[in-house]
């Protein structure tokens, strides 16, 4: 358990021989442990068997007993330092990195984050369960024949079916009783009388003008609807030279998208995160990892990663991100889509004018305790019952975003 990206460990992910087996942390308040275990413990370690920066905590307490345990959290060095062979081995397996010790917190609640870690690992395994029998329930349904809802589609299909068939054979009937008179037709005279039909409505000028327009105004759609997208990338993931995943840093870890983006408080350009700052926590973390090595190769070669852009505004326009994020209070999501849910970062927003204009028109400004906008809030009302939007401080003027 880690408050600080030092490394190392409470317990070790593969059991190891040496260590004393226990029975589980009973008796803990595993609600009371969630909170602790989050504050203190989620940066480093996972409460399954994921190696994060030390390994995974499941099934900690039956490798070793609470005795052990809560020695080991509050002063893992003395532990150490006494010869216990178990923690000789992870200090040495996990590079002599200090773990940070937790001598303030008392037994009961080293019990309750032990016993919240059994109670996660327990309730992961639980859906796991349900989707095999969902699986193999499935694969029962499967094996025994087409389901009910297949077959009732098939005989819904076939109704409409019969039923189009019906009012084909009822049309074509009229048609020919309205081409040939109310007596019915010869054998094989249909065919003929239809095919001249045909050609005198393809030698009509009316129609013949009425299709040749439809079709270049269909044209006209097709290519003005083509040069409306030139330039948009909307859906844009392109494949990065190495595999980041926003979705664990953002979104499991939850790290801040400032501690990697440091530009976008103080500038016009968020900025691309710096090996340095991949190595803050990558210098302990996951430092096997094949992506983790093209980073050390990138720091070695001297060779910045080339990392390729998503969003890019053409650069006849002129965006501020610290502008948007300091003073309009815009959140990351509101352009750039959930991060923390993509596996692989795509552009999820159009980003022409007419979506930024159409953001500046609904997006009130915030007023409050801010004298900057007391004239122009009193100003506004005088003329207007509805808030201040961004588009009535200037927020349409063609110079604002085009220099």
């Amino acid at each position: 358990m880690l408050s600080t990206p030092v490394l190392v460990s409470a317990q070790d992910s593969t059991a190891a021989a040496g260590a004393t087996a226990a029975a589980p942390a009973g008796g803990g308040d595993a609600a009371k442990g969630e909170a602790l275990f989050k504050n203190n413990c989620a940066q480093c370690h996972a409460a399954s068997d994921e190696r994060v920066v030390g390994p995974g905590l499941k099934g900690a307490t039956t490798r070793n007993n609470m005795a052990w345990l809560t020695k080991w959290v509050k002063n893992s060095q003395a532990v150490i330092a006494s010869g216990d062979p178990y923690a000789v081995k992870l200090y040495n397996e996990y590079s002599k990195a200090q773990m940070t010790s937790f001598p303030n917190l008392s037994d009961d609640d080293i019990k309750g984050i032990f016993a919240y870690v059994d109670q996660a690992a327990t309730a992961a395994a639980a859906p796991a369960a349900a989707a095999g029998g969902a699986t193999a329930a499935a694969g029962a349904a499967q094996s025994g024949g087409p389901s009910d809802l297949f077959m009732i589609v098939v005989v819904a299909l076939a109704v409409i079916m019969l039923l189009v068939l019906g009012v084909l054979l009822v049309i074509v009937s009229l048609l020919s009783k309205a081409v040939g008179g109310t007596e019915a037709p010869a054998k094989g005279d249909f065919m003929s009388r239809l095919s001249s039909s045909l050609k005198s409505i393809a030698n009509d000028p009316s129609i013949r003008s009425a299709t040749i327009w439809i079709f270049v105004l269909l044209c006209l759609k097709a290519t003005l609807d083509g040069a409306y997208g030139v330039g948009i990338q909307q859906g844009y993931a392109p494949k990065q030279p190495i595999t980041f995943s926003h979705k664990l840093h953002a979104g499991e870890y939850k790290i801040d998208c400032n501690y990697c983006h440091t530009g976008v408080n103080r500038g016009k350009s968020a900025h691309i995160p710096s090996a340095n700052i991949c190595m803050n926590c990558h210098g302990v973390i996951k430092k096997e990892s094949p992506e983790i090595q093209k980073i050390y190769t990138s720091i070695e070669n001297n060779q910045p990663i080339e990392w390729v852009r998503v969003h890019n505004l053409p650069d006849l326009a002129y965006f501020n991100h610290a502008q948007h994020v300091n003073v309009g209070g815009v959140e990351c999501e509101n352009c750039h889509g959930d991060v923390a849910q993509m596996e692989v970062i795509q552009q999820r927003s159009s980003l022409t004018m007419g979506w930024c204009i159409d953001c500046h028109r609904k997006t009130e400004v915030n007023t409050k305790d801010n004298k900057y906008y007391d004239k122009l809030v009193q100003l506004h009302g005088s003329e207007s019952k509805e808030a201040l939007k961004v588009a009535d401080i200037g927020g349409l003027e063609c110079s604002k975003c085009h220099y």
